[in-house]
């Protein structure tokens, strides 16, 4: 979609901006034109191709099996759809763990191929040659810490991250290496709220929670979750905005009584 001159465009330093200023960070994820359009238009401000697609577009169990390919289809879906917010997307698993040239060779499918402005990996210093080889090659990255989806069958569940102190300790330093390394903002999910506090006020960088409490500089939800969409997911931090599993519900039983009673379509609907 073209930038109408009169739309000021999110950028990683509106973002840097807003947390210095003290105004809070909002993102949510989007897969597709449709409802991109709509939350740009709502005035969110990063959108985050997710790899989540993988659950919520596509019926996996986890993040894992969604490949590069699907990510730059549904990247450039949002992008064709946004107008203003920074949209940021998620490299999926296998594309950037191994060594930093297959890294920076996804990030740059995914910047030319999608139109993406950022790109978001999950570690800290495990990952790190592979920040640096990207961030240097002028991609912004965005950071993710605590509990991270792709390395569910290391940790073996959901449960919050980081309630230890070696743990809290590891992650506050994989924070200051993805900060020192280039990142410009760092995502952290399911840790606990006072460590996540502590540590946001450590960085200079822009920190953004999920499941980490009210102090982080903005807060991140899966959209099809907050919407009330999908409904086997209800972890402590969701609070969903709307109930649209049941407005589509009675609309198709609705349209399915319509038809067969032939009241659609009506005179009124016919050419």
């Amino acid at each position: 979609m073209a930038i109408s001159s009169r739309v000021k465009k999110v950028t990683t330093h509106t973002l840097q901006e807003m947390k210095s200023s003290g105004e809070k960070i909002t993102m949510l994820t989007s897969y597709d034109y449709s409802l991109a359009r709509l939350v740009d238009a709502a005035g969110i401000d990063v959108i985050l191709v997710g790899d989540s697609a993988s659950n919520v577009m596509a019926g996996n169990e986890t993040t894992v099996p969604i490949t590069l390919d699907h990510m730059i289809y549904h990247a450039q879906c949002v992008v064709n759809g946004v107008d203003r917010a920074l949209v940021v997307v998620d490299m999926p698993f296998g594309t950037y763990q191994g060594d930093s040239k297959t890294a920076l060779d996804s990030a740059i499918r995914i910047m030319k191929e999608s139109g993406g402005h950022a790109v978001k990996l999950e570690g800290g210093s495990e990952i790190v040659e592979s920040v640096k080889r990207i961030q240097q090659a002028g991609i912004p990255v965005m950071g993710h810490l605590g509990l991270t989806p792709q390395s569910i069958y290391k940790f073996g569940t959901y449960s919050v991250r980081a309630k230890g102190q070696d743990e809290a300790a590891k992650l506050l330093e994989d924070a200051k290496i993805l900060e020192e390394a280039g990142c410009f903002s760092i995502v952290f999910e399911k840790i606990p709220a006072e460590l996540a506090k502590k540590v946001s006020e450590s960085l200079t960088i822009p920190t953004i929670g999920i499941g980490a409490g009210a102090d982080c500089d903005g807060q991140v939800l899966v959209l099809h979750d907050m919407l009330g969409i999908t409904k086997d997911f209800s972890p402590r931090f969701l609070r969903r905005y709307a109930d649209l599993g049941e407005t589509i519900d009675g609309a198709v039983k609705q349209y399915i009584e319509d038809v067969r009673s032939k009241e659609f379509p009506n005179d009124d609907e016919a050419y």
